[in-house]
């Protein structure tokens, strides 16, 4: 079956399932397979769940006319959502970054929805499978969507760009993520340039952070880019006004205060500022739209429980975003102040020299309290308490507790789930 064919059942069945636990009636599943698990092998289970069609490419599972023998079902759902977003008339705006993505993609879309019909990656679906799924479902009546793209070794952004076909894209910033498959700040750079590279090449239109050098570099004397900048006139001119907690910012006489805490945090509200003035959307509305959001999942969240004060940033961490929300905490005038500092992952070789730079960051810092959990933190030189894992953490809270109405910072990696501490403030 050609794509074409393939893609006029799915205008019949538009909805596509991987996964045989949230089958949906009249779908189309396709039959992935992975390290584990074989799809293939769940195909008639797909039918019996209700699916109208199944797409797999071992051949002895197809026993009806329902299923559909490809030669490869992920590249096939590649293929199929690269014909959909062209068959589809909505502008993509591709966002990828070593930070602040996710938040970045949300700000974005809760501006351009005042405006426009939108849709945007959800969660973080933002590798070779989540983008085919996202692009599939858009439809004649979306103008706009925000595809989020994520890689950890080189090449991965090159090639969702020729799945997404971005008209226009924007890169958060460049950290230290990912180091163990990028191998250094300068391959995160080289990566994460990739969407630039797709670009340029195909003369679209870039959004910038005009104050980030790297960006500045990069895009030195492409003319189809609009940036932002807290200085630079040239660009559209976004001043920081402060974040003690919740990041506040002022542009054409306009403050807008947000709910999202730490500085970093500023530079992704005036990417949605951009982004919003650039498709025209009223300043009123998008002021409205950053001062409404409210992060969830882990990210950035305040929690007030039993007297204390929380920062929730459990949902991930790498040497970068974990400076910048250290340095956020150190600057806040609180008092007591307690940070509980997991481990942070996919960092290789660099991994002990990065763990240990935190922990000599947090020494020169006015932080009452620290706990570094993980077996990576646990090698660490420090003053500070250590437990090298969550579960010793945990023992050592069932004789001590923390001082009352303490202001606490809780980050780490998604495998760390440290969002498990609330359960023992």
């Amino acid at each position: 079956m050609t794509i074409p064919e393939l893609h006029s059942l799915f205008l019949k069945s538009p909805h596509i399932s991987t996964d045989t636990r949230t089958i949906g009636a009249n779908c189309i599943f396709f039959a992935l397979k992975g390290d584990n698990f074989n799809g293939n092998k769940y195909g008639a289970q797909a039918l019996d769940k209700g699916a109208a069609y199944v797409v797999l490419d071992e051949k002895e599972y197809a026993t009806s006319n329902r299923f559909i023998v490809v030669e490869d079902v992920l590249q096939t759902l590649q293929e199929l959502a690269s014909y959909h977003r062209n068959y589809c008339d909505a502008k993509i705006i591709a966002l990828t970054g070593s930070n602040g993505k996710t938040t970045t993609k949300e700000l974005i879309n809760v501006v351009l929805s005042k405006k426009y019909n939108t849709t945007a990656t959800k969660g973080n679906l933002n590798n070779h499978i989540g983008v085919p799924l996202t692009l599939l479902t858009l439809t004649k009546d979306t103008q706009i969507a925000i595809i989020e793209m994520g890689a950890n070794h080189l090449k991965e952004i090159a090639f969702l760009c020729n799945i997404a076909q971005p008209d226009f894209g924007y890169i958060t910033n460049f950290g230290k993520a990912h180091l163990e498959g990028f191998g250094s700040r300068e391959g995160v750079i080289k990566a994460k340039s990739e969407l630039y590279d797709y670009l340029i090449r195909n003369d679209k239109s870039i959004f910038m952070n005009a104050d980030d050098s790297v960006q500045m570099d990069k895009l030195s004397g492409y003319v189809k880019k609009y940036g932002f900048s807290t200085e630079n006139q040239t660009f559209h001119k976004i001043e920081f006004l402060g974040a003690d907690p919740f990041v506040k910012l002022k542009t054409e006489g306009s403050i807008i205060t947000s709910q999202l805490v730490g500085r970093y945090n500023f530079t992704n509200s005036a990417a949605a500022v951009l982004i919003g003035k650039y498709f025209n959307v009223p300043l009123s509305d998008i002021k409205s739209a950053i001062g409404s959001y409210t992060p969830e999942n882990n990210r950035s969240q305040i929690i007030e429980k039993n007297g204390h004060k929380i920062i929730l940033d459990a949902y991930n961490a790498n040497p970068t975003s974990m400076e910048a929300a250290l340095k956020n905490f150190d600057t806040m005038g609180y008092n007591p102040k307690i940070a509980f500092l997991g481990d942070m992952f996919e960092l290789g070789a660099s991994a002990a020299q990065e763990h240990q730079y935190i922990a000599d960051l947090v020494a020169k810092m006015n932080i009452d309290k620290v706990f570094f959990i993980g077996k990576n933190f646990f090698e660490v030189k420090t003053a500070h308490q250590k437990f090298d894992s969550f579960d010793s953490l945990s023992s050592y809270f069932e004789s001590e507790s923390l001082p009352q109405e303490s202001h606490i910072l809780i980050k780490g990696s998604r495998g760390m789930a440290l969002e498990r501490l609330l359960n023992l403030i």
